[in-house]
This record gives structure tokens, C-alpha cells and sequence, in this order.
């Protein structure tokens, strides 16, 4: 198996919290201090990227159908938010990196006020990016409330996109610059792309028809309707390489693997699992 690589994006970002610059006429001592550091952030990166390839440790050498098995069998072990709980657990999980009163919305990408959520128009609500027509789960605890899916988005917004499978092109979407919606398709701004790949394979791969809930499974269409399949495979596979994991994604990872879940999304740490599966 392919490990990630020893410093990602998101244990750089802890690693560059302790990280201190210090000018060329430093003292000594100051030196000795950010070496210290320097040491303690890659004791940190290198415990991290250790701790994730322990995780995925059953999917050593495996590809295609095995894969997807032994990563289901992975990943399948959670915790559950219920969907009021999944409220507050956004507030979290998407919080602004510049603002810790305001969380991000995925398809706007406006910073908006936490304390704004709700089912006004300009607030922002639950969106389920694998719709929940998809397989009839509702917002039931499960697929329903699956913090690996599911985004702050502007209530606007998240009716327009609807549950439209993804594809390209289209008229620009109001309060979304960059996605572009119609009849039968939704496309998110270049900056989510790889983000809304990603989270649709989790949900193939988490849900097989155990638990109670539909096997949702991925196809190359658009207009699945409420069948348990979302499209297009071939264009989710193209985002995921073009778009790939950045340090914001990787930390709502982590803090839904700490915090509530505590199962991760295995194609935010090995991307490439995408093409092995599919």
C-alpha cells in the first residue's frame, strides 16, 4: 500500500502552529529553540502519517473489489450524530480558518456567521452532497446524518442544486459563483470539486446495503432520480485528481475522525484509491 506521504497539508498545519521564524541574527539560544520546535513538528507529522497507515492497515496490497471490501469493512466502524446533532458538529468541522465564529459554505464558498443556520432564506442548512433521495435514507441517523457528506451551504443555494447528480456546465448558480446548474445536473466551484468526488466515493464504499440503508453505488449518468446511484463516475474520478485534498479538507477529516465519527474518508488520505476501485 502506498503510504501518504510523511508531511500532508494537514499535519503541516499543525506542525507550522509551533513553527516560530527567526531572523538571521538570532541568538544561539533562539536557534536551539526553533530546531526544537522544528524536531517537535516532524515527530508530530511523522506520528500522524503512522497512526493513518495503522488505520487503513487491512487494505495493505489490496485493489479493485478487494479494496473497496476491506475499506468498507474499515470504515464502517463509527459512531453516529444524529441530525439534530449534526448542527453544532458543522459549526466545527467547517469552521473558517480566519474567522472561528463563521463556517464556510461549500458550494458559495461565503464565510458565514454560525449562528445563521436555519431554513430562512440567506441562512445556511444541511446540505447532503450524495442527495438523500438517492437511496430513500431521508435524514434518518446513518447515511442521513453522515458527517462525511454532509456541508453548510445557503438555503438558496442548496435548494437550487436539489438532487441533481454532477456534471458539467450550465447557467451560473445565484450566491454560488462558479457553479453552474441545469435540468438534471449540478457543478461546484473548481475549489470543491475534488472535495464533492471524494465524498461521494465515501458514501459508496461506507453504505453496501448493510445497516439497513440502500447500497448506494456510483454510475456514469445523471438523472438517477431516486434510484441509490449518483453520476458521472468518469467526471468525479477527473475532479478528485485535479482537486486534490487541501489542508481544509484534511483537518474536517481529522476532527470527524476525533471527535464524533471516529471513522475517516479514505479517499482524502489515499486519493488514489479513486482509480483503483473504479
Amino acid at each position: 500500500m502506498k503510504s501518504i506521504p510523511r508531511l500532508t497539508p494537514w499535519a503541516a498545519g499543525l506542525a507550522a502552529v509551533a513553527l516560530i521564524a527567526v531572523p538571521a541574527a538570532a541568538s544561539a539560544g533562539q536557534q536551539r529553540t526553533t530546531a526544537s520546535q522544528e524536531a517537535a513538528a516532524a515527530t508530530s507529522a511523522d506520528a500522524y502519517a503512522t497512526s493513518v497507515d495503522a488505520y487503513y492497515a487491512a487494505a495493505e496490497g489490496k485493489t479493485g473489489a478487494a479494496l473497496k471490501t476491506a475499506l468498507h469493512d474499515i470504515i464502517k466502524t463509527q459512531s453516529k450524530v444524529t441530525y439534530d446533532g449534526v448542527w453544532n458538529a458543522l459549526k466545527v468541522t467547517d469552521q473558517d480558518p480566519a474567522n472561528p465564529n463563521n463556517v464556510i459554505l461549500v458550494y458559495s464558498g461565503r464565510s458565514q456567521s454560525k449562528s445563521t443556520n436555519g431554513g430562512d432564506p440567506d441562512d445556511w442548512n444541511r446540505e447532503h452532497v450524495w442527495a438523500k433521495s438517492h437511496g430513500d435514507f431521508g435524514t434518518a441517523t446513518g447515511p442521513g446524518t453522515d458527517l462525511h457528506h454532509l456541508r453548510p451551504e445557503d438555503v438558496t443555494v442548496n435548494s437550487t442544486r436539489g438532487n441533481k447528480d454532477f456534471d458539467m456546465g450550465g447557467s451560473p448558480v445565484s450566491e454560488a459563483p462558479g457553479s453552474y446548474t441545469d435540468a438534471d445536473s449540478f457543478e461546484p466551484r473548481d475549489a470543491v470539486k475534488g472535495d464533492v468526488a471524494r465524498m461521494l466515493l465515501y458514501m459508496a464504499v461506507r453504505y453496501d446495503g448493510g445497516d439497513g440503508f440502500a447500497d448506494l453505488e456510483m454510475n456514469d449518468r445523471v438523472n438517477n432520480g431516486t434510484a441509490p446511484l449518483f453520476g458521472r463516475i468518469s467526471l468525479l474520478k477527473q475532479w478528485n485528481q485535479q482537486d486534490p485534498p487541501d489542508a481544509f479538507e484534511q483537518r474536517r477529516n481529522q476532527v470527524i475522525f476525533d471527535t464524533y465519527q471516529h471513522n475517516r474518508n479514505p479517499f482524502i488520505d489515499h486519493p488514489e484509491w479513486a482509480d483503483s476501485i473504479w
